[in-house]
């Protein structure tokens, strides 16, 4: 059966045919694979369209070195969408070591090289020369991060809104559901592209500078931002208060001699219209045309995971979500959700096995408080950081139920949360029904948990609870594990690097990591990813939120060994953490104590009786290196000696 045949939407002039289409309403141009899921955003996005009574097809990562490739779907009616997939493309292609990665999870085979970088930017220089004149509305998380002006990491200078670069017509960001349904049926009365200037959730440019009004905040101007890393901050800020769809302000940003124009996030999505997303008909799988190149590896964790959120009031500094999909919890009811879980018993790959129930964070079904609901969420106050506020309402029993109603459908043996949970709410439900039930039912023998860090000094930056929160939850994780009898890890999440990090900072967490018996097989460097306060902190060396200087580690020798050292029992990473501890004069920590990171490198020798002994260390730390010693005699024969 060809794709048509199974439910996806046209990807070539015969799938066109099929249909009896003569022509597109819209052409949607992605940088992912086609896979027709509700986890990703180009699958959504043409749903909903179609859904509409739109004519949508799609071509999935075209050919970017002509503009032939584009054409092969015709020249649509009303417009052409663009989005460079569920990552932004240079975030896809580059370690946080600028590094070139060898592998693509959202391409056929999990081969990179099927987009290019800055790929919406290249994308609509593509369809300029294909279609000419035609609306061009650009979206994803790409499009959404990059929509004033900001750091680039790759290129390590501030760039434009890429509403600028692209010169594209309009820019959604957020999720785009609401937004794009708007733009669709104004182009489709005739309106022009260059008039849709008050839809929610969307950017455009003007010539005519706004008038200040009380709903209006002026952002510093792209070249202020570019010129001056204290207004930068400055607009950072900003752009982080009014990201709030009920109390959100228009924000205006000078860029030469045109103004971006960002219009208020588009309001929460009700549990209704929500459902109605996650009820459209996704095949909920790739296309069959990467069949052949071993398919899409991306589909293999979320083909039988069940989004049950949005939205994050967590809000980490290092984390783009909360700019992106915004601090308000929206969430599907439980009949949508069991509704989509009984569709995986029908699918002959279903082994019984739900790989997740949640969202950017599993554990917050609802609004943090019943504040949120009318007035938005706090403008200067997070939910959780320092500390809980009073208002907040931790409450599990809204998933704890939904979780019940999936454990119990036929054929389903087990429910996992693998999304992000967050530990501090969770310890602040004073009913430890959640936790008890998290642990008897939802977890493979190990639990994945963020604390990133311990130190006061880092934890402040990234706006993450302190460490007495994360040994309380730790504590407790365990005591509840050894009441069922069962045996089960934490797995924490560390990150090295971050902006606020000193080496001492980073000593201080391996030997919580020492104290703690744990090793970490794998660390994240800081990765400053466009959008997030973070990264400002990384670029401009200060805190937009108290604009009080940063110590930022950036030269390569210092993210090394910060690196290294939350992973020091590594021989391979002996001489960064010998380099380190030296520099930072914690000496202390080199030698054969229980204290000590590793051992010293040395070479001893001394007499004893008639026997003179020789004593080498090769450097490795407790447990991994071998001491080695040699014992001569008088008569000159030389015998190994055990340590």
């Amino acid at each position: 059966m060809n794709g048509i045949e199974l439910g996806f939407l046209p990807v070539s002039k015969e799938d066109m045919n099929q249909l009896g289409w003569d022509r597109l309403d819209f052409l949607y141009i992605s940088g992912d694979a086609y896979v027709d899921h509700p986890s990703f955003g180009h699958a959504i996005i043409t749903r909903v369209l179609t859904a509409a009574g739109y004519r949508v097809g799609i071509i999935a990562q075209p050919d970017w070195q002509s503009a032939e490739a584009f054409q092969t779907l015709g020249r649509p009616r009303f417009g052409v969408l663009v989005g460079a997939g569920n990552m932004d493309s240079m975030v896809n292609h580059y370690t946080a070591a600028k590094k070139p990665r060898h592998d693509d999870m959202y391409s056929p085979g999990g081969k990179a090289g099927f987009r290019p970088d800055r790929a919406t930017i290249v994308y609509c220089n593509r369809i300029r020369e294909a279609f000419g004149d035609i609306p061009i509305i650009i979206g994803g998380i790409e499009a959404s991060l990059r929509r004033f002006s900001h750091y680039d990491y790759w290129s390590d200078k501030v760039r434009r809104s890429i509403l600028v670069d692209s010169r594209a017509d309009l820019l959604i960001y957020g999720m785009g559901e609401k937004p794009i349904t708007q733009i669709a049926d104004e182009l489709a009365r005739g309106v022009s592209v260059h008039d849709i200037t008050n839809i929610r959730g969307t950017c455009y440019l003007t010539k005519e500078a706004p008038a200040a009004n009380e709903k209006l905040r002026y952002l510093p101007s792209f070249e202020e931002t570019r010129d001056d890393k204290r207004k930068y901050a400055e607009a950072v800020k900003i752009e982080s208060e009014e990201q709030d769809g009920i109390r959100g302000k228009i924000l205006v940003q000078k860029h030469i001699d045109r103004y971006l124009v960002q219009n208020p996030p588009t309001l929460p999505l009700s549990q209704s219209e929500m459902d109605r997303v996650y009820a459209l008909p996704y095949v909920r799988t790739y296309h069959p045309m990467y069949e052949a190149a071993g398919g899409i590896p991306a589909i293999s964790e979320v083909k039988f995971s069940l989004t049950s959120v949005r939205g994050c009031f967590g809000a980490c500094n290092f984390c783009a979500l909360a700019f992106h999909q915004g601090r308000t919890i929206q969430s599907r009811s439980h009949k949508s959700i069991l509704a989509e879980a009984n569709k995986f018993l029908h699918d002959p790959e279903f082994k019984g096995y739900i790989h997740d129930v949640g969202g950017p964070t599993a554990n917050f079904r609802q609004p943090a408080c019943e504040k949120q609901k009318k007035a938005g969420v706090c403008k200067d106050r997070q939910c959780l950081f320092p500390s809980a506020c009073p208002g907040l309402k931790a409450d599990h029993n809204d998933y704890l139920e939904l979780l019940g109603k999936l454990r119990s459908l036929p054929g389903v043996k087990k429910v996992f949360i693998r999304s992000g949970i967050r530990f501090d709410y969770l310890l602040e439900d004073e009913n430890d029904r959640f936790f008890r039930e998290l642990c008897e039912h939802h977890i493979s023998g190990q639990l994945k948990v963020a604390p990133e860090h311990i130190s006061p000094n880092v934890l402040k930056y990234m706006g993450k609870p302190s460490r007495k929160v994360y040994d309380a939850f730790t504590k407790k994780f365990y005591q509840i594990n050894e009441k069922l009898g069962k045996k089960q890890y934490l797995v924490p999440y560390l990150m090295s690097s971050h902006p606020g990090s000193t080496l001492l900072d980073a000593i201080e967490l391996a030997l919580y990591l020492k104290e703690h018996h744990i090793t970490p097989q794998q660390v994240q460097d800081f990765y400053p990813t466009p959008g997030t306060v973070s990264t400002c902190m990384f670029y401009t060396g200060l805190d937009p939120r108290t604009m009080e200087p940063v110590y930022v580690p950036k030269s390569p020798e210092d993210k090394a060994m910060q690196r290294a050292l939350l992973q020091y029992k590594n021989p391979d990473n002996y001489e960064l953490v010998l380099r380190a501890l030296k520099k930072a004069g914690r000496e202390d920590l080199i030698g054969f104590g229980k204290e000590c990171l590793i051992r010293p490198k040395q070479q001893t020798t001394y007499k004893g009786g008639n026997k003179t002994y020789e004593r080498k260390n090769s450097g490795r730390q407790n447990g991994v290196g071998k001491n080695q010693g040699r014992v001569k005699t008088r008569g000159g024969k030389v015998k190994r000696k055990r340590d």
